[in-house]
């Protein structure tokens, strides 16, 4: 018997709304730490974000804009990212000064003190020390609101700068009228083309009083050029205690969309009346869950992180649906909002699932948006900001949402459009996919961060095949539900992790607690238990339910520190579990899937007691915008959705005594620590009927081929199926064999080569063949000595030493692991050709990423040497590539020599010394990435 309450909305809906839930929200969680999350004011999803910036070196805790452990305010900007780990926003900055004006940061930041700073859900305020200037902010969903009381009286400025945070493309300013202008921003960051339009109206006559071209009068109407530089004060009288309000709206299409929004919702000039909208505002979305507690910080820190939540997805269209396209061109959405701002990695895992609970229209609309977005971007958003794909992360898990919301029969979209911008994106050639789709999993040689791609791939096929069986798409099912089972060839069975494969074998030395290259901000026991899509089959693969368990105990056991490349996102360590990063976050639940919920209930109480706390520093990790959150507010519920794109939870008992779920049908679920489990397995979509199956074929996993990547005279290869039962065919091709035809033989047992070869296999089982894995190997081409003078990089060795001899040039994406990495310091290789030869030229083989931190040697010296300790200079080569230049790019320092008979070669490569005070790693040692030398 079904034991929720159903209660009839309107029953309750005026005690409901009325409620002020917003009392609980604390803006200031997570601006300490590394939550990274702003203070100011925002409505629901809404366009404007205006908040104080504290930070304006786009440094990792610099993100959003504010950092609670600062103590100067360059000014309020009215876009916010929340929670995420690459900087960008900060759009349209407004500071108000006294005194003459100042157009540089040092004259118009202020210091101010956090006893005379104050937040609230849709309200912002401060004290600005430097002038005794207080400041209020609110705001509604495409106007900001701006009160500046001067507490003496003198001359007062705001001042606008356009160059604050991102890289000014373009800006321009119209001075439409005394008290009016209209202002537009292009700029570069983390979104390379974002374009903002914006509307400023104060208050009272604010003459143009200085610019960074210098002090001017102009003239009603005049209009800036378009510069790359645009700072200006405008400054009036005031009397002490003069308030000032200063309206803002802002559009992503143009002056006449600013226009229009302020229309809309700027008309009216009471601050108070704004504020106390915005609060009813945040009080109706809030009112969704209502939970009691008699702990006031349990309050604040459930109803803040509904607050996260809520912060975005951003509404990103004019009032009158215009909005840019990702193709840069305008178009009117037509009974749906569009949105930006989709980071989709993160929140594909809870956040979207809690929205499918609670917000089925907004669902709806997101996936209209992403529909949009294919059909004028070329794919459904990996990483979206301000209508441009950032392509940031992993995955397309764009399709994690549309078919979570298929499976709980959310309607308002298209089905099948959304199936095929799916589908589409599965079928691209980018980022490893066409190695993917050809050889059913990526290794290292194919792409970087493999295993995670491998991983994730595979779940979105998942998903695309959940919403082929709703579309009654048998082919499409069976092609994707097959593509499903990809990460077999990554489980390695000899110790139960998911592990990357290069040329053909396991890759090694392998430590599944480093974190490097083949992992996407994370390491191997990260990674080694996402299969959501296929859980009964990674517990078979393990050996059972028992063996299952003991790998979950496994990682909550381990030591508590990473190796390798340190990964500042990986936070909030139980064991090798990471709550502060996203794959971690379904972990805890695999318990219920061993029979053992009571491990469940005692890992997620443990995580919900001490890592969400009522404070600035409450964040374990990145807020990343609504996930962090998102979790607590599920897991306090006492649900989770390890599987995005199936129409139940994963339970635990609830975190509060009580929890009414108020639903747009207009019904209430009431949850308290005695529900059922089985009534919370399918909370919410109760009468969702289950999808008839389809079948589809098991897939075999692909042998791995064990040998001598580089030999002297032989080698032994090795082949080795990943199930026992499999017949393993191979073929091999060598120079000799270019224009013969080889067909695959059975392999029976290791065989032994001589020369450059080509080894080809595959496995079979109940007639269904595995991928074909290729590997080759390598004959050296000399059989030259090498001495490197430098310490290398653990994560860069391509292999030893001999990879800067071996004749295999690396690939330009230097994460594939074919480089050797030297970090500070000037690298110096000593050859010896075992007898004398005559040399007459001699290269070698350099990469540049300065975003990464590699740049090219500031010059290169070649030397020779009869006895191998005096040494005569041949040639300097110098280096003549920008170091601001962020092209990832590879140089030959090659050169022609005056024929010299030598036993050896000295090559050395002087390093770039410290990142300069231009680059984000200002102070940090510059790395030299090294590859083939070569001699004739």
């Amino acid at each position: 018997m079904q034991k929720f309450l159903f209660i009839l909305l309107g029953l309750i809906s005026h005690n409901l709304f009325s409620q002020n839930y917003s009392q609980y929200v604390n803006p200031f969680i997570g601006t300490g730490g590394h939550g990274h999350t702003f203070p100011g004011a925002i409505v629901p999803f809404g366009m404007v974000q205006l908040s104080p910036d504290t930070r304006i070196d786009g440094s990792w805790d610099g993100c959003s804009g504010y950092h609670y452990s600062d103590s100067v305010i360059y000014g309020f900007s009215h876009t916010h990212l929340n929670g995420t780990g690459v900087s960008d926003y900060g759009d349209i900055m407004l500071m108000p000064t006294m005194g003459n004006p100042g157009l540089t940061p040092k004259e118009y930041s202020s210091k101010f003190s956090h006893k005379n700073e104050k937040a609230t859900a849709g309200f912002y305020s401060v004290k600005l020390d430097k002038h005794n200037i207080d400041v209020r902010l609110t705001t509604t969903k495409r106007v900001g609101y701006h009160e500046y009381t001067f507490n003496k009286a003198g001359n007062a400025n705001i001042i606008l700068d356009l160059n604050h945070r991102d890289k000014l493309l373009e800006g321009e300013v119209k001075i439409i009228d005394e008290k009016t202008i209209e202002v537009f921003r292009r700029s570069e960051a983390w979104a390379t083309n974002q374009q903002i339009y914006a509307r400023i109206e104060f208050s009272k006559p604010m003459p143009w009083s200085m610019s960074s071209k210098g002090t001017e009068n102009p003239q009603i109407g005049f209009i800036t050029e378009k510069l790359t530089e645009l700072k200006m004060a405008f400054s009036t009288k005031v009397k002490k205690g003069e308030k000032i309000l200063v309206k803002v709206s802002i559009s992503p299409t143009g002056y006449e969309g600013a226009g229009k929004n302020m229309l809309a919702e700027g008309k009216s000039n009471d601050f108070n009346e704004i504020q106390n909208q915005a609060v009813a505002d945040w009080n109706k979305e809030l009112s969704k869950i209502e939970v009691k507690s008699a702990d006031k910080d349990k309050m604040a820190v459930f109803y803040t992180a509904m607050y996260h939540v809520f912060t975005q997805p951003n509404i990103n269209m004019d009032v009158d649906g215009k909005y840019r396209g990702r193709d840069n061109k305008f178009y009117m959405a037509k009974d749906f909002g569009y949105y930006s701002v989709f980071s989709l990695w993160d929140t594909f895992r809870g956040a979207h699932p809690l929205m499918t609970l609670i917000d089925r229209k907004r669902t709806a609309d997101f996936v209209n948006t992403f529909i949009k977005q294919r059909e004028q971007g070329g794919r459904i958003p990996v990483w979206e900001l301000a209508s441009n794909e950032t392509e940031c992360m992993i995955g397309y898990h764009g399709v994690s949402v549309i078919a979570d919301a298929m499976a709980k029969g959310i309607t308002g979209f298209d089905y099948e459009k959304a199936f095929e911008a799916s589908k589409n994106s599965a079928m691209q050639d980018i980022f490893g996919l066409n190695a993917y789709k050809q050889n059913n999993y990526i290794s290292i040689d194919d792409e970087h961060e493999s295993v995670s791609k491998t991983l994730e791939y595979a779940y979105d096929d998942w998903c695309i095949a959940q919403m082929a069986k709703i579309l009654n798409k048998k082919d499409d099912y069976e092609y994707f539900m097959k593509r499903s089972q990809n990460w077999k060839n990554l489980y390695n069975p000899n110790n139960g992790f998911m592990q990357a494969r290069k040329n053909g074998n396991w890759y090694e030395p392998f430590d599944p607690r480093e974190v490097n290259n083949n992992y996407t901000e994370g390491n191997s026991w990260h990674y080694s238990y996402f299969v959501p899509q296929d859980i009964p089959g990674l517990i078979q693969a393990h050996g059972g339910k028992e063996k299952f368990e003991q790998f979950i105990d496994a990682i909550f056991a381990a030591p508590d520190k990473t190796t390798g490349r340190e990964q500042v996102d990986i936070t909030g360590l139980m064991g090798q579990y990471a709550q502060g990063n996203e794959p971690s976050h379904h972990i805890a639940y695999l318990y219920n899937f061993v029979d053992k919920p009571q491990k469940t209930e005692e890992k997620i109480k443990y995580i919900l007691d001490n890592f969400y706390k009522n404070a600035p520093d409450g964040l374990i990790g990145n807020e990343d915008c609504g996930q962090m959150s998102a979790w607590f507010i599920l897991s306090s519920m006492g649900i989770y959705s390890v599987t995005p794109g199936k129409s139940e939870w994963e339970t635990v008992t609830p975190y509060f005594d009580e929890i009414k779920l108020h639903l747009e049908d207009g019904t209430t679920r009431v949850i308290t620590k005695s529900t059922p489990k089985s009534e919370l397995k399918h909370l919410g979509f109760e009468n969702i009927k289950a999808v008839k199956d389809l079948k589809y074929t098991e897939q075999t996993a692909s042998p791995v081929i064990a040998a001598d990547r580089l030999f002297d005279f032989t080698t032994q290869v090795k082949i080795t199926p990943l199930n026992e039962k499999d017949k393993v065919y191979y073929m091999t091709m060598d120079e000799n064999d270019a224009n013969v035809r080889k067909t695959f033989k059975v392999y029976k047992e290791p065989f032994t080569i001589s020369k450059t070869t080509q080894v080809s296999t595959y496995a079979e089982r109940n007639g269904e063949k595995s991928g074909i894995t290729t590997a080759n190997f390598n004959r050296r081409p000399n059989h030259w000595d090498i001495t490197i003078n430098a310490n290398v990089n653990p994560q860069y060795t391509a292999g030893g030493k001999f990879a800067l001899i071996d004749g295999i040039n690396g690939d330009v994406n230097w994460r594939k692991g074919e480089w050797q990495g030297y970090q500070g310091q000037t690298v110096e290789a000593i050859i010896d050709f075992k007898s004398p030869q005559q040399i007459k030229y001699i290269s070698s083989t350099y990469l540049q990423d300065s975003r990464a931190w590699i740049l090219m040697p500031k010059k290169v010296e070649y030397y020779a040497s009869m006895d191998g300790k005096t040494f005569i200079l041949l040639k300097t080569l110098e280096n003549n590539i920008d170091a601001k230049d962020e092209t990832v790019q590879v140089k030959d320092f090659s050169t022609e020599v005056l024929p010299t008979e030598a036993r050896y070669l000295k090559v050395k490569a002087y390093h770039f010394g410290k990142l300069p005070e231009w680059h984000q790693g200002a102070g940090g040692d510059a790395y030299i990435f090294v590859d083939e030398i070569a001699v004739k």
